[in-house]
């Protein structure tokens, strides 16, 4: 059995990034970028109004100063002639600079009156311009590789002309659920069947973390169907299992698995819930065998399987992010293993307060629902005292 450090680093080892791929920028929300994009154009595009008013030339002597309106630059119709001095042309914000100006005049600084426009303020010169490039240039590297495409970074790709970009595909996903007792949503369990829970759980969690289900597979304790299910989901790029991973008479998962292409790298980990998690390749697919109670299945996921599969979508940072909390009660630990507890965080407008939620036994869903953190608890403590400041992993 070993550590959840070293279990973690095995997984992470044998994980590597998805081929990438070419992808219009439309359709890569949330893919994570395979290579630099890099700007086509300045941005802006020449010098342009940040302002409703009136572009002129040169700094103004006098406010009553009259320059003769000589025409318009609309955003998208410019104005094409040379401005002079003690001349202005209207214009609206986003439309070009007119060659010869250099100033934009506020609509409300300004007085109309028979084909001219009085200035009421002393501009600055350059006021209310946007300048060609100041936002970037051509050639200027607007986001690296390993950048997750969110609706900022598309906006500012698609001002820059970048219409396709390299990147990390969606991870496909495939979710095997195994045992005899297991039945369907809708079903009434027998005496001895509980509803599979576990592939709603995984099933959710995958759609919150923007990873693909490729196929779902349900296999009572048989292995002429565990290889079927196997079989099924080698189309996917990584496979997941839960339940029949321990040693009982009806655990066939290991047996299943010597009939693939399987290579384990580990089984079983110093930890609570979870301690039968299985890890290993299925060819050139990563493969985990969670445990079967659903605590202990929500946490191999949150603790092992996410972070692999934002490995493969080429993720940079894929370990949870921590934050540091006050504990608002007592907390037990296991004492012999590296506890996980499903836990609140809030911030109460001065300082993070976690509180571990009721039912923490793997075999219950009750911990998981109100549950937005997990809170470690070292082997050794059997007790953190109400205000103890902690650590906990967000999810």
């Amino acid at each position: 059995m070993i550590s959840y450090e070293e279990a973690l680093q095995k997984v992470l080892d044998a994980v590597s990034p998805l081929a990438p791929l070419e992808k219009a920028l439309a359709d890569a929300a949330g893919l994570v970028l395979a290579a630099q994009a890099i700007a086509r154009w300045d941005m802006p595009r020449c010098d342009n109004s940040a302002m409703d008013g009136f572009a002129i030339s040169g700094d103004p002597e006098k406010t009553e100063t009259d320059f003769t309106i000589i025409g318009n630059s609309y955003a998208g119709q410019p104005f094409s002639n040379r401005v002079l001095p003690g001349q202005a042309t209207r214009i609206t914000t986003g439309a070009t600079l007119p060659d010869g100006t250099d100033t934009v005049v506020p609509i409300e600084d300004v007085m109309v009156r028979n084909g001219c426009v009085r200035l009421m303020k002393t501009p600055k010169i350059g006021q209310h311009v946007r300048y060609q490039g100041e936002e970037f240039l051509k050639g200027n590297v607007l986001a690296d590789s390993g950048t997750t495409l969110h609706a900022g970074i598309i906006a500012l790709l698609a001002s820059a002309g970048i219409g396709h970009c390299k990147v990390f595909p969606r991870p496909r996903v495939a979710v095997i659920s195994t045992g005899d007792e297991l039945v369907e949503l809708g079903q009434t369990p027998e005496p001895g069947q509980i509803v599979n829970s576990n592939l709603y759980f995984l099933k959710s969690r995958l759609a919150e973390c923007g990873f693909g289900l490729a196929s779902i597979g349900s296999a009572s304790d048989d292995l002429n169907k565990l290889d079927q299910c196997f079989e099924q989901a080698l189309d996917a790029d990584i496979i997941i299992s839960t339940g029949g991973v321990s040693v009982g008479e009806k655990d066939l998962l290991h047996q299943a698995l010597e009939r693939q292409r399987y290579k384990k790298i580990f089984w079983k980990v110093a930890i609570k819930p979870g301690k039968p998690l299985l890890f290993g390749m299925l060819g050139t697919r990563p493969y985990f065998g969670l445990p079967g109670n659903p605590g202990a299945t929500a946490a191999t996921f949150e603790l092992f399987a996410k972070p692999a599969m934002k490995r493969l979508a080429g993720q940079a940072d894929v370990l949870p992010e921590k934050r540091r909390a006050r504990l608002t009660h007592n907390v037990t630990g296991d004492g012999k293993r590296l506890a996980f507890l499903w836990c609140r965080l809030e911030w109460d407008g001065n300082i993070y307060q976690v509180t571990a939620s009721k039912g923490q036994s793997s075999g219950q869903n009750q911990c998981l629902a109100d549950a937005n953190a997990i809170l470690p608890v070292a082997a050794g403590i059997e007790q953190l005292e109400v205000g103890t400041d902690v650590e906990v992993l967000i999810i």
